[in-house]
C-alpha cells in the first residue's frame, strides 16, 4: 500500500538521494577488462607524480620557483584521479555502482576544484617565465612569496567561490527524472541533467565557471607567451634554455586545453557523440594529463632529468 502511494506521487515530489553509475555498461562482460588499462594509467600517474614531488622536495637544487610550481602541478595531477579512479576500478571488477547524493556532490566538488588548478598552476608557470625572460633583473623580487602571493590568493578565492557556489546549487535540486548517471563518476552536468524543474541557473553558472577559470587562465597564458616570444625575438638574444622551458609548458597546456574543450563540448553535442565515447573523453580529460605531465617535465626539463638519473644510478645494483 505504501509503495502504491509512493508511486502515485507526482514526479516533482520525489527526489532521489542515491544514484547508480552506469558508465560503459553497454559493453557487457567486456566492461571488466577496462580495469586493466585504467589501473595501469592510475598506477603510472601515482608513481610518476609521487616520484616527481619527492625529487623536488628532497633536492635543494630544485627549490627554485619554477620547480616548486612544477611540484604543485604534480600534486594536482596526483590528487585529481584519487577522487574517482578507485571507485571506478571497484565498479569494473565488482559492479559496485551505487553512490549517495552527498558522496556524488563531494566527488563533483573534488574533481571541479582540484581540476581548476590544472589551468591555474599553468598560469602561475607562465607568470614565472614572463618575469624570468621579460623582467630578469626583478625576477627574484617578483617571485618572492610576499609578492607572488597576490596572484595566488586571487586565483584560490576565485576557484573556491565559483566551485562552492556551483556545487551548492546542484545540492538544492530535486532529482526526479531517474537515478541513473550514464557515467563512471559524478560530473556537474551529468547530475544537473537528472534534475526536474528549471536548471538554467546551474547551466549558466557551469558555463560562467568554465569561462572565468579555465578560459580566463588560458587567455592570460596565451598573452604571456606572446609577450615572451616577442621579447626574445625583439632582443635577438639566444635564450634557448628559457624558450625550451616555455615549449615544455606549451606542450602541457596544449594537452590540457584539447582534453578540456573536448570533454566540455561532449555534453553540448550529445547527438553526434555516443555515450561510451563521451565517458571515455571525460575519463581521459581527468586521467591522461596526470599520466603525461610528470613524464613531459621529467624528460624535457634538464635539471629534473639529471637529478633523477643521478639518484637512479646511485641506487642501481652494481
Amino acid at each position: 500500500m505504501v509503495l502504491s502511494i509512493f508511486q502515485d506521487l507526482p514526479a516533482e515530489n520525489i527526489s532521489f538521494t542515491s544514484f547508480k553509475l552506469t558508465g560503459f555498461y553497454t559493453l557487457g562482460e567486456w566492461r571488466r577488462f577496462l580495469f586493466i588499462p585504467y589501473f595501469l594509467m592510475f598506477l603510472l600517474s601515482t608513481i610518476s607524480n609521487t616520484t616527481l614531488i619527492c625529487l623536488i622536495i628532497s633536492l635543494r637544487v630544485l627549490h627554485s620557483p619554477m620547480f616548486v610550481l612544477i611540484g604543485l602541478m604534480a600534486v594536482v595531477d596526483l590528487l585529481m584521479p584519487m577522487f574517482f579512479v578507485p571507485n571506478m576500478l571497484l565498479s569494473f571488477l565488482f559492479d559496485w555502482n551505487q553512490i549517495s547524493l552527498v558522496s556524488c556532490l563531494i566527488q563533483v566538488f573534488g574533481i571541479q576544484y582540484v581540476g581548476a588548478y590544472q589551468s591555474t598552476v599553468l598560469l602561475w608557470m607562465a607568470l614565472d617565465r614572463f618575469f624570468a625572460i621579460c623582467r630578469p633583473l626583478s625576477y627574484h623580487k617578483n617571485m618572492q612569496i610576499s609578492n607572488f602571493l597576490k596572484f595566488v590568493i586571487v586565483s584560490v578565492i576565485r576557484n573556491g567561490l565559483l566551485n562552492i557556489t556551483m556545487v551548492s546549487l546542484v545540492g538544492k535540486l530535486h532529482f526526479c527524472k531517474k537515478n541513473e548517471i550514464d557515467h563512471c563518476f559524478c560530473e556537474h552536468m551529468g547530475l544537473v541533467q537528472l534534475a526536474c524543474g528549471d536548471t538554467s541557473v546551474n547551466n549558466v553558472l557551469g558555463l560562467t565557471t568554465a569561462l572565468l577559470i579555465a578560459t580566463a587562465d588560458f587567455v592570460f597564458i596565451a598573452v604571456s607567451y606572446v609577450i615572451i616570444f616577442a621579447s626574445v625575438m625583439k632582443s635577438g638574444k639566444s635564450s634557448m634554455k628559457a624558450i625550451n622551458t616555455c615549449v615544455t609548458h606549451i606542450i602541457v597546456i596544449t594537452f590540457s586545453l584539447v582534453f578540456a574543450l573536448t570533454a566540455f563540448l561532449s555534453y553540448r553535442i550529445t547527438n553526434n557523440i555516443s555515450p561510451n565515447s563521451r565517458i571515455f573523453i571525460s575519463t581521459m580529460y581527468t586521467l591522461f594529463p596526470s599520466c603525461c605531465n610528470p613524464i613531459i617535465y621529467g624528460v624535457r626539463t634538464k635539471e629534473i632529468r639529471q637529478q633523477f638519473l643521478k639518484i637512479f644510478n646511485r641506487v642501481k645494483p652494481q
